[in-house]
């Protein structure tokens, strides 16, 4: 006879149905996993016969056979010890075998018996709910399953032993609550910066459409202050979003406690970072910092210092808002959508163009500094500024003078608003900023006028800006005018966008 216990296999965010499968049957004693397993699934088997001796349960001396199924599909991770040890105990009569009929099960088994934490929770209990199932998992991921639904049935134990006891009805495990994150203070404010006003200006404009943006100054002009308070103006993520981040974290392993926060994600990986690690990758092919940066903001510091094949890697992902990742036995696709926010040094001793200073070497150092960015990449690049050293005037001005993150943050989400309604209008309630909008949607949406026209076609001309470059400055000019609480885009609007555009040098 087989017993049989439901659990999952992840493909990127998706979780698959596999079957877990147990037989026993005479023979010398003998524990065979078959069905693709990667070493920590193999390695199971020693997981499961501890914490079953540890829990009063022995093992019969018999020949125990275990199948993942489907045989084809590669099983990874350590979460099919707790489905692999319901079904071992199904078989044997330690608990009722009906009792798992109507559950997925997931969880990594200490030697103890204790159940831990692994990643994935999250999607998995989606998952269980689209198959009308109940989850069993550890007691650590149950506030994390249960953001998944409040009709979903959810059995979550610190221990195999008080598993056992739930499903034999001797001792009932409370159903988890869903927990929210709070994070520790508050978000950097823009009060704190000095100066700066055109740098401020093009935050809030890239904050209000989610375009790209690189800042290039010398150092200590303010660049990476700047970028981490742009968290501070950004709206919270809506429950759509929301589910995308946290099933990514899930993944990764990254929700604290099962908690959940609905605020946007900021990652800064440092510029050793490979490309498996920017984009996602390895042996278990994980989500990169492009994929947990997800509807949220990618802050790439000293631009130039990336692998140039690295920063290249990026190019897809920023285009198709995804990330798919091809192996000889796999293809995974990871949700990319992010605000990529870079800043660089004009070049390699950092002050070229700043006044009193001559570089030894000429206008060939920053030439030779800002080429490793290549111009397919800052083609993706919606808005490029300069950032100049802040003057004494500006440090020595009263703090209060600054707006602070919170007046930025009101006109922002007012902006955000107007296009997230104006987009379901039109039959595109997926989209949610103007820089997610298609080239044929945004055209439809701009419309400018006849002297906006003009303005557009004679830069698109004399500049010879690329079928990309002239589709992002129509988003640019939508998203200004979207601030400035205008319908129709209008030809200051366009020259706002073009000079933040033709910023870039080629486009």
């Amino acid at each position: 006879m087989v017993t049989r216990v439901a659990t999952v296999a992840f493909q990127g965010i998706e979780a698959v149905a596999v079957d877990v499968q147990v037989q026993i049957a005479p023979g010398l004693p003998r524990f065979i996993l078959v069905g693709l397993p990667d070493k920590a699934v193999k390695e199971s088997g020693e997981r499961v016969r501890a914490a079953l001796v540890a829990s009063g349960i022995g093992l019969p001396p018999k020949r125990i056979t275990v199948n993942l199924a489907p045989a084809d599909l590669p099983k990874e991770g350590s979460h099919y010890d707790l489905p692999i040890a319901l079904a071992i105990m199904g078989a044997i009569g330690a608990i009722p075998q009906d009792a798992l009929d109507g559950y997925l099960a997931l969880g990594e088994l200490g030697l103890d018996g204790r159940l831990a934490h692994v990643g994935g929770v999250l999607p998995a209990a989606i998952a269980a709910q689209s198959r009308n199932l109940g989850l069993i998992c550890a007691a650590a991921s149950g506030a994390e399953a249960a953001w998944a639904g409040q009709d979903l049935d959810i059995v979550a134990a610190e221990s195999l032993l008080a598993l056992v006891n739930h499903l034999t009805g001797h001792q009932l495990a409370p159903r988890p609550e869903p927990r929210k994150y709070v994070p520790a203070g508050g978000l950097p404010d823009l009060s704190e910066m000095r100066g700066q006003q055109l740098a401020r200006r093009a935050l809030e404009v890239a904050a209000a459409g989610g375009h790209n943006l690189l800042m290039i100054g010398p150092p200590g002009a303010g660049k990476s202050m700047l970028a981490a308070r742009l968290p501070s103006i950004l709206p919270p993520l809506n429950p759509r979003e929301l589910l995308d981040v946290s099933m990514i974290q899930s993944i990764a392993g990254e929700l604290v406690g099962g908690a959940i926060s609905d605020r946007r994600p900021f990652r800064a990986p440092h510029h050793s970072a490979s490309m498996a690690a920017l984009v996602g990758g390895g042996l278990k092919v994980r989500p990169g910092e492009v994929s947990l940066a997800h509807n949220g903001v990618l802050f790439l510091d000293e631009l130039p210092e990336f692998s140039p094949g690295v920063l290249d890697s990026l190019r897809q992902p920023l285009e198709a808002g995804e990330t798919i990742i091809a192996r000889a036995n796999a293809r995974i696709s990871y949700p990319s959508r992010v605000q990529l926010i870079a800043a660089m040094n004009p070049c390699k001793c950092g002050l070229a163009g700043t006044p009193g200073h001559t570089c030894r070497r000429g206008a060939a150092c920053a030439d030779e500094y800002q080429s490793r960015v290549s111009g397919p990449f800052l083609d993706r690049i919606d808005i490029r500024i300069d950032v100049p050293a802040v003057s004494a005037a500006d440090m020595i001005a009263p703090a209060a003078a600054a707006e602070s993150s919170a007046a930025v943050a009101a006109r922002v989400a007012q902006a955000r608003e107007i296009q997230r309604q104006r987009f379901i209008d039109h039959g595109a309630a997926g989209v949610f900023t103007n820089a997610a909008a298609g080239p044929s949607l945004i055209e439809t949406l701009v419309n400018p006028d006849k002297d906006s026209q003009t303005l557009l076609l004679q830069a698109a001309e004399r500049f010879n800006l690329s079928a990309r470059a002239y589709h992002r400055v129509l988003k640019l000019a939508r998203t200004l005018a979207d601030l400035g609480g205008v319908d129709r885009v209008q030809r200051p609007h366009i020259a706002e966008a073009l000079s933040y555009r033709l910023n870039l040098g080629q486009t």
